[in-house]
């Protein structure tokens, strides 16, 4: 998927919540996709009802219809919030990280303790390829496309080998989404600064430049 594409895709995506104008709204908006994320992850989407997202988040259930207009519009807006929790939990770490590797090293770890807090992303995203498809491709699109970024330019500056870029992208996607399934939601056994450690010298053993 091209930029753009994803772009248009986000906005209609954004269009299913309806913009709170002030913060007592925003809050209660809040507190229904928090609640949403708790009722899919744990009865899916076709037994969860809007009654129970609020009682969970503990509003009148007209309130719901103020922000969502329905069950599948409150999905797919957490099918898209829940991806940008992800990128803005883990996005201060990759910034900070000195060098490619230690970028890429820093964003695994970050997801396998987002994952870790919130083991229904996994449940909701892969009901996301059935209930919603768009906002499953959507989700990996845009994932991806962030960390092709991330690796051409740091191939741009010398630190990875020369062609570096969406292919091994969507390899340390897919593997990181693996890595999150086993070590994040299946079993916490490994201590996740270990498993992002492994995985670090892999990357560097293998896409690293060592001449830079």
């Amino acid at each position: 998927m091209a930029q753009g594409e994803a772009d248009a895709s986000a906005d209609a995506s954004t269009n299913d919540a309806k913009t709170p104008r002030t913060d007592r709204g925003r809050r209660t908006q809040r507190a229904i996709l928090d609640a949403a994320a708790i009722e899919f992850g744990e009865r899916g989407f076709h037994a969860a009802s809007i009654s129970s997202i609020t009682r969970r988040a503990n509003v009148a259930l007209g309130s719901f219809y103020t922000y969502f207009d329905s069950k599948d519009a409150v999905f797919r807006a957490l099918v898209r919030d829940m991806s940008d929790q992800v990128r803005d939990h883990v996005a201060p770490a990759i910034r900070a990280a000195n060098g490619q590797i230690a970028a890429e090293r820093a964003g695994l770890l970050g997801f396998l303790e987002f994952v870790r807090d919130h083991k229904e992303l996994y449940r909701i995203i892969d009901e996301a390829e059935f209930v919603d498809p768009e906002s499953f491709r959507l989700h990996y699109a845009t994932t991806a496309d962030r960390i092709t970024q991330r690796l051409t330019a740091a191939a741009d500056r010398g630190e990875l080998k020369p062609g570096v870029g969406e292919i091994h992208a969507w390899a340390i996607m897919g593997m990181n989404v693996f890595l999150g399934l086993r070590y994040g939601v299946w079993n916490t056994d490994h201590p996740a600064e270990d498993v992002a450690d492994q995985i670090a010298s892999m990357l560097a053993d293998g896409i690293g430049n060592q001449d830079s």
